[in-house]
């Protein structure tokens, strides 16, 4: 059993309008030191696989198919053996 962890964030050309409106929260609640906030998922997956090579095959499937929308998103997989 593999765990994949998954991190999925707006490319950077894309505006975060989440990520401006929680720098502005930042920013009326006197934290002024932050900047360039951006808002992104987490996902973590139990994948049943033989491999490593093979949960992160099905992980990279799932994301390019459902999780992630590969147009405005970029994503990291990182696998883990259980």
């Amino acid at each position: 059993m593999y765990k994949a962890k998954i991190n999925i964030t707006l490319r950077k050309s894309i505006l975060d309008p989440k990520g401006k409106a929680a720098h502005h929260a930042l920013q009326n609640l006197g934290i002024k030191n932050i900047d360039g906030v951006r808002i992104g998922k987490f996902i973590e997956m139990d994948i049943d696989a033989n491999s490593d090579k093979q949960a992160m095959e099905l992980a990279e499937t799932a994301c390019s198919k459902l999780l992630a929308n590969e147009v405005m998103e970029d994503y990291q997989i990182e696998i883990e053996n259980n």
